[in-house]
């Protein structure tokens, strides 16, 4: 580890001694998304720094204390669940935003337009020609067996043949600085309403940090979302209704689905303030029943119509998978997209980008191992210590081994685990994740952080400038998640007056 000692300010600036707040700064093996090197900030940092250095400890800690109690008073929380137990928790942000610059960002969004792009071709692929499979591009054992393949969907002609309308891509960092893809969430990605909030609240509490920057907005997302929503409505439909569907109160996401819903300006509704009648759905209301055309669900396949799916479910709407499967009400995401969103398929993203785009990936992946190859898997049994091992069908940070962080006991649980069901995990390499500056402790160190730009398939695709920027709070932890013990920062992209946004035609 490198101490930071002599850090550089913008030289527009009167010169300081070091601050206090990075005092015993640390740069490690890790990329730090501020500084470049032990002497000195990034150049898009610089501005940030200086003014960050004539901020006291103490004003630091009011400025915290500040943004807990805004969060605390907008109500913005979530659940987490341990041994059955809902424990509700204030949405933890850390005051320190981070800067990506334009032609950075350029790139970011010109891959997830093509990732995107091919993800919804895949889908639309193996729900009919399976031409992919056929080929042999992606293994078909892997997919026509995979836990969120829809048998039920094969053949199913959905509106204007989009799966994924909204995607939640999990980017890192590695050492060099390249960008790499994570994962892809296209059930029911979360965290779009704590980027919003994030910039809404650092406005509020320090306000003087957007003053040397031109930072790009994010806050029409709720009318982009609706935008798309819309626009999937069945061809009968005028003025469609569309409505938020949610498990209700308990759901970990429910703040999220609530904030959509009214900055939408659309109904929340739970299964049981909707009904099938006539393949129709209807939404019960004060006044009669009134039509839905369009539903955007954050309810999981399996619990969205007992009589498709689990028959104990009390979450979904009976009869509405067939009301889809009709074509008179429209569903975002759809049914099925699961599958390309399995950690099993994530390998082979890059070869659909390749096979229906004819273009190379422009945004990599993680090396990423499959135990169900049988010398793969005897590479990565003899090396649990140094990966991080995951369940295909998981997600928010649990069934998860980070080998070099685990006990002897946890790696055999694991190696029993794979030896009876390979399929069932994927092993990459333990990446050090890059670092930020995060307020711990009275003063500013460095945590490892992640991305999750937020990605919207309509009529054209279109990427939110930014995302959210999850943060490991514990010192050397790389689980990012909420429920894990993770936090969050806003995320600024700066202005490029120059280049027009990217997007395509979906």
């Amino acid at each position: 580890m490198t101490p930071l000692t002599t850090p550089v300010v913008d030289p527009a600036r009167q010169a300081s001694p070091e601050p206090e707040v990075f005092a015993g700064y640390e740069l490690g093996a890790a990329y730090d998304e501020m500084f470049a090197a032990p002497d000195g900030p990034r150049a898009h940092y610089a501005a940030l720094h200086a003014r960050l250095a004539t901020t006291s400890p103490d004003d630091f800690r009011q400025r915290k204390a500040m943004t807990d109690l805004s969060m605390r008073e907008d109500g913005v929380g979530f659940t987490v669940y341990r041994a059955e137990e809902g424990i509700e928790r204030v949405w933890p942000m850390d005051p320190v935003p981070r800067i990506i610059p334009a032609a950075e960002w350029r790139r970011i969004e010109e891959g997830l337009v093509q990732r995107i792009t091919a993800l919804n071709l895949f889908l639309w692929d193996v729900y009919h020609e399976q031409r992919i499979l056929r080929d042999g591009v992606v293994p078909a054992r892997l997919v026509l067996q995979g836990g969120f393949f829809r048998r039920e969907f094969v053949g199913v002609d959905v509106p204007r043949r989009i799966y994924v309308h909204i995607c939640g891509t999990d980017l890192i960092r590695a050492a060099d600085g390249t960008y790499l893809v994570l994962e892809d969430n296209a059930r029911t990605p979360s965290g779009v309403s704590y980027m919003l909030q994030n910039r809404q609240v650092l406005k509020r509490v320090f306000p003087s940090l957007f003053n040397d920057y031109d930072v790009l907005p994010n806050d029409d997302y709720p009318a982009a979302l609706l935008d798309v929503l819309q626009w999937i409505a069945p061809p009968t439909a005028a003025q469609p209704v569309v409505v938020l569907l949610s498990p209700g109160i308990y759901n970990s996401a429910y703040f999220e689905h609530s904030y959509l819903a009214q900055r939408m300006g659309i109904d929340l509704v739970e299964g049981r303030d909707l009904f099938v009648d006539g393949n129709r759905v209807f939404m019960r209301t004060t006044r009669g029943p009134r039509r839905v055309d369009v539903i955007y669900r954050r309810i999981d396949d399996d619990f969205l119509d007992p009589l498709t799916f689990r028959p104990d479910s009390a979450l979904g709407v009976p009869g509405l998978v067939n009301a889809y499967r009709g074509g008179t009400v429209a569903l975002a995401n759809s049914v099925g997209t699961g599958i390309a969103d399995d950690k099993g398929v994530y390998p082979f993203v890059p070869d659909m980008i390749r096979y229906y785009l004819a273009q190379e990936p422009l945004l990599p992946n993680v090396e990423t191992f499959r135990p169900e190859i049988p010398a793969e898997r005897s590479h990565v049994l003899a090396n649990l210590d140094k990966f991080v091992v995951k369940r295909v069908n998981e997600s928010g940070g649990y069934g998860m081994l980070v080998g070099p962080a685990s006990t002897r006991e946890q790696r055999e649980e694991f190696r029993a685990a794979i030896e009876a069901n390979p399929r069932d995990f994927i092993a990459q390499p333990t990446i050090q994740l890059s670092t930020h500056p995060t307020f711990v402790d009275g003063r500013l160190d460095g945590r490892h952080v992640d991305l999750r730009p937020f990605v919207l398939c309509g009529e054209r695709v279109t990427v939110t400038p930014g995302g959210l920027t999850r943060v490991a709070l514990p010192k050397g932890s790389l689980v990012v998640n909420s429920s894990q013990g993770g936090g969050s920062k806003d995320t600024w992209v700066l202005a490029d007056h120059d280049h027009a946004p990217a997007g395509g035609v979906s």
